[in-house]
């Protein structure tokens, strides 16, 4: 048993065979999804791993990881998947405290695992030139818990930059990223890293040279794929299909 639950904090509802369920443990009726409404008053203030009893079932009641929050994104445009995200946060070396600029939001899937990894010391500033992506991505972000960890701003970074300094990276999710180098290069402390998820192998050449042109060093590209596993006994064997190509992944380091 863990921490008691504080009334509104984020829960996940956990029972085996049974979708996962991200919820507010809050005093009340609340609908979850098309499987009916519960009233989570009685883990308010209870321990995590708390059994909750709901629709004949019996429910585990814990504290979300970041693949829960993920998991419950509402898409509006292509999201950064999950493999993509990590590496990219492994890669520009952002942790607990990072300032960090996201330009291209989209949905918001990938500002939720950086506003996950910065932790409430740190900061994300989103961007995306669209109000309605926007919108949505605040939506999401908000509902995973993590809207006073992001900033966002509705702007054209490849037009006006990013009116900020000194930060430990900026990831751009952008159809010509090349042309926000140079805005990205003011808004990086020297040793702040650069990063670009782009589609094409052209997209791909063009922010690569953009990036050693303008002085990035250590510039590296890379392309994730995943294949999940079915594991039987005696029939252990690979999934047929898997997550193959979603994006190519750029990095480069100022004053590398």
């Amino acid at each position: 048993m863990g921490d008691p639950i504080a009334d509104g904090e984020l829960v996940v509802l956990l029972a085996p065979g049974r979708p996962r369920r991200l919820v507010r443990a809050s005093r009340g009726p609340q609908t979850v999804g098309d499987e009916g409404v519960v009233d989570l008053a009685p883990v308010v203030g209870a321990p995590e791993g708390t059994e909750l009893r709901w629709a004949g079932r019996a429910y585990r009641v814990v504290r979300p990881s970041l693949e829960d929050r993920l998991a419950a994104v509402r898409r509006k445009a292509q999201i950064v998947v999950p493999k993509d995200a990590a590496a990219l946060v492994f890669l520009t070396g952002i942790g607990d405290g990072s300032r960090v600029a996201e330009a291209g939001a989209g949905s918001g899937a990938l500002t939720v695992a950086l506003a996950h990894f910065v932790g409430a010391r740190g900061r994300v500033h989103a961007f995306d030139r669209r109000a309605d992506f926007l919108a949505v991505a605040r939506s999401n972000v908000t509902a995973a818990g993590f809207a006073d960890r992001v900033d966002f701003a509705e702007r054209d970074v490849a037009a006006a930059g990013f009116d900020l300094t000194g930060l430990d990276a900026v990831i751009l999710d952008l159809p010509e990223p090349w042309g926000v180098v140079a805005a990205a290069d003011a808004a990086l402390k020297v040793g702040g890293y650069l990063a670009t998820y782009t589609p094409t192998y052209n997209q791909l050449e063009r922010s690569a040279r953009a990036m050693r042109d303008g002085g990035f060093g250590d510039v590296r590209s890379r392309e994730l794929l995943e294949r999940a596993l079915h594991v039987g006994e005696g029939g252990t064997r690979p999934e047929f299909e898997m997550l193959g190509h979603t994006g190519f992944l750029t990095v480069g380091r100022k004053g590398g």
